[in-house]
């Protein structure tokens, strides 16, 4: 049934990622804030992982002192919008519009810290996963990775628990698998209380975890 359901996915999102290779990969969307990303980071350097975050281009501009912190720590960084823009509520100008204005606030920071990084972030994941096709067909030619996911975690949900989060990781994780959890505020209580037993089971399990 879950090997369906990814089949179905890829042939609605042509243009997405879902899976990739052989490890498997956490990710981190809506951040950076300072309440909950300098968290995930201690938890993620205490067992010497490396994750993707794709950051809200405005709260890169009021917290770059934190994305700062998460180049350093040698984690990718992909690209969420300027504003979380849900494409399919907008007109497709508007909202590659809005990802390049994310973009051109990342490229700032990477320049600034030129020597930790020698090359362009070109991954983007669209906010709740929704983007028109003509959007999505639009950035895959600018050059863009759209990122999606095959294990949703579900973390941002108030009625969801941990352990029925760790419970899903476990359950849906194969290799190749891509995670998705949030440093958000509506996510934080949740995702710190499963993050470090999903780390300590997938390494258990023998996955090596990457960054894309």
């Amino acid at each position: 049934m879950v090997n369906a359901l990814r089949h179905i996915c890829q042939r609605l999102y042509p243009y997405g990622v879902f899976r990739t290779g052989k490890a498997v990969y956490l990710t981190f969307d809506d951040g950076p804030i300072p309440e909950v990303t300098p968290a995930v980071l201690e938890i993620l350097d205490r067992y010497q992982v490396k994750a993707t975050f794709f950051m809200v281009g405005e709260n890169i501009d009021k917290h770059p002192d934190i994305f700062d912190q998460v180049l350093k720590a040698g984690h990718t960084i992909g690209n969420h919008t300027y504003n979380h823009m849900k494409g399919i509520r907008h007109s497709c100008s508007a909202y590659l519009a809005n990802v390049t204005k994310c973009q051109n606030t990342i490229d700032h920071r990477l320049s600034v810290n030129r020597s930790l990084t020698t090359r362009r972030s070109c991954l983007m994941r669209p906010p709740y996963g929704k983007a028109w096709f003509w959007q999505r067909r639009t950035l895959v030619r600018r050059g863009y990775r759209l990122i999606y996911w095959d294990v949703l975690t579900r973390d941002y949900d108030a009625a969801q628990t941990p352990e029925a989060m760790l419970a899903l990781i476990k359950s849906r994780t194969s290799a190749g698998s891509i995670i998705n959890f949030h440093d958000s505020l509506k996510s934080n209580g949740r995702m710190l209380a499963v993050l470090p037993q999903a780390i300590e089971w997938l390494l258990e399990q023998g996955y090596e975890l990457r960054s894309l």
